[in-house]
């Protein structure tokens, strides 16, 4: 009985300590809302439309939901990260079973160049292409997938660059 206790104890004891090390809040050392962050649009230079509204749009929805940074509206943030969308592109991926020349479904991708700088010094953080994709699957109406695509294709892109910031790996 005493060597059963004594197993049980410490198998309790071992299973309490795996969590010693965990910490919460952001991950690059700084306190959640410390900093603040500005987003500025992106200028679209590819021939799709509508880019811009979506990336800025997703972009600052996804700092919110990160909570690392403050969002800041105007001139005085701590951090000023603005881009240029570069590229959106297509990829075929599946063809219809009985034609293979109509395409089935795509994968979207969206690459913008993003900066991220501090204000006061003006010392860039990073600059560097980053990139979102996303699938979609054709039905009659291509235009339309796309346009419903788009808000995810913009999603991804957000995700990607908040992960950047907030990860710290520049």
């Amino acid at each position: 009985m005493g060597v059963t206790r004594r197993f049980l104890t410490c198998l309790v004891a071992l299973s309490l300590s795996g969590c010693a090390g965990y910490r919460f809040g952001p991950s690059n050392g700084t306190a959640a809302g410390e900093k603040s962050i500005q987003i500025n649009p992106f200028p679209n230079q590819t021939l799709e439309p509508h880019l811009t509204d979506a990336v800025t749009a997703q972009l600052r929805q996804a700092i919110q939901r990160d909570g690392t940074y403050r969002l800041a509206s105007n001139e005085d943030a701590d951090i000023v990260v603005s881009g240029v969308i570069t590229h959106f592109e297509r990829f075929e991926l599946s063809f219809v079973d009985n034609d293979t020349l109509t395409v089935q479904d795509f994968r979207l991708s969206l690459t913008a160049t993003v900066t991220a700088r501090e204000r006061i010094s003006g010392k860039v953080i990073f600059d560097k292409p980053v990139t979102g994709n996303t699938l979609v699957r054709i039905s009659n109406d291509m235009p339309n997938a796309e346009r419903q695509a788009l808000p995810l294709l913009a999603g991804d892109l957000a995700k990607n660059v908040t992960a950047l910031l907030v990860e710290g790996t520049w």
